[in-house]
């Protein structure tokens, strides 16, 4: 049995297409997620075409891994060869499994269809290994316990790819054999953080000492546009100790401790103080409306959404002065003040966004710079507050950036109320 904490888990995923791009790797997400479940951790994850370059990852895999699992390569056309490697490799005879040759049979019987040929090499399986039942299509798994392993004490675990194949057989067959490889006792638990307006490096100076001398605590970041995700991993207390010293330098910044996203905090908000929002959005297009309107529960919560692009629209349906977007520009201060009045009072909500910018590439000045953009707040009988924020990136990444600082804002006076 091997200790938890010291488990090597590599894997390792074949397929030509998925190194061409032509289909989307999700299974290293959704191994890492899985396994910590348990206890465990992915130490490796390695993709390859299919062919001989399984052989070559496989080698080396086996001469550092505790467990190894194999995905894709199980199916029964030419180039599916992910079995014969392994057992290639292993130093171990194929044969026939009867069991697993009457499941395909029965599978194509089932379907009204006959069985070619080349199904039946799904049936071979390395002498003495365990098949692994497939009930969601025509390849078996296929487990090789370590004292069969000729090469080294590797666990080896061939899975088909497809998810709708392996997550049910990972979860049937594969995690109660981890699990008992392991000696799984207790997995630690792990506490997701999420800021806004801050960065890594804030964490470093402020708190990243005080983390690291907590017992038995780990720490970690993940930042994204707009977004720092502090990761926290160990007992329960340990994360209670981590959680109270971040907290008691940055929570002014923190949007959730329950991965929950800024928009879903804002609707929660919105709902608790039986509020209404309604946006005007110039540059971001919308993405603010569209991301209220991801989270459920939203359509008791918002009421409008306008996208006023043009400066005519700005002025026709929000009521924005042409002469102050003569004067002024259609990014200024006046101007996103006016569209978040309008936006109030056309609506009738209770709070409104008003934000207009220059995405870029072009468009730009001295003055007002491409990045640039104006974001206004205003609620019924309590004003406006406005403020500019520069987010020197791409078209997409700008919108993105000037939505996550607009809704920053919104959660910030929603908490005030």
């Amino acid at each position: 049995m091997l200790h938890s904490g010291h488990v090597r888990i590599e894997i390792i995923n074949t397929g030509t297409e998925l190194l061409l791009g032509n289909t989307l790797n999700t299974h290293g997400a959704w191994f890492g997620r899985e396994l910590f479940k348990l206890g465990l951790r992915i130490s490796r994850q390695t993709t390859v075409p299919d062919g001989d370059a399984i052989r070559d990852s496989l080698a080396e895999t086996l001469q550092r891994a505790d467990a190894v699992i194999v995905t894709g390569g199980l199916g029964p056309t030419s180039d599916d060869l992910t079995r014969e490697i392994t057992a290639e490799v292993l130093g171990l005879d194929l044969i026939t499994d009867e069991a697993a040759l009457r499941s395909l049979e029965n599978f194509f019987a089932l379907r009204g269809k006959p069985m070619v040929d080349a199904n039946l090499k799904q049936a071979l399986c390395p002498v003495g290994a365990d098949i692994l039942p497939n009930p969601n299509g025509t390849a078996p798994g296929i487990y090789v316990p370590p004292q069969l392993n000729r090469k080294s004490n590797c666990a080896v675990f061939l899975l088909p790819g497809p998810p709708r194949e392996l997550y049910p057989m990972y979860h049937q067959e594969v995690a109660p054999r981890l699990r008992a490889l392991a000696g799984v006792e207790a997995a630690h638990e792990a506490l997701v953080l999420k800021f806004t307006g801050i960065g890594e490096s804030d964490f470093h100076d402020g708190i990243d000492a005080k983390l690291a001398a907590v017992p038995g605590l780990e720490h970690g970041y993940c930042a994204h546009i707009g977004e720092l995700d502090l990761r926290l991993i160990g007992n329960r207390q340990a994360l209670e100790k981590g959680r109270e010293v971040t907290l008691d330098r940055f929570e002014p910044f923190l949007i959730s401790d329950d991965e929950s996203s800024l928009e879903k905090i804002i609707v929660s908000l919105l709902a608790k103080r039986r509020l209404k929002l309604a946006t005007a959005e110039s540059c971001t297009g919308g993405l603010i409306a569209n991301r209220i309107t991801d989270v459920p529960g939203s359509s008791e919560v918002f009421t409008h959404g306008f996208v006023t692009y043009a400066n005519a629209a700005k002025s026709d349906l929000l009521g924005v002065s042409p002469s102050d977007i003569e004067t002024q520009g259609a990014v200024s201060e006046t101007v996103a003040r006016q569209m978040a009045e309008g936006a109030l009072r056309v609506s009738g909500a209770d709070i409104a966004i008003g934000v207009t910018g220059i995405a870029g590439p072009s468009g730009g000045s001295d003055e007002k710079p491409v990045g640039t953009a104006w974001i206004a707040v205003a609620l019924q009988n309590e004003g406006t507050e406005s403020f500019k924020v520069f987010h020197p990136r791409n078209r997409k990444d700008f919108k993105l950036s000037v939505s996550q600082s607009a809704l920053e804002a919104v959660r910030r006076k929603l908490k005030e109320l």
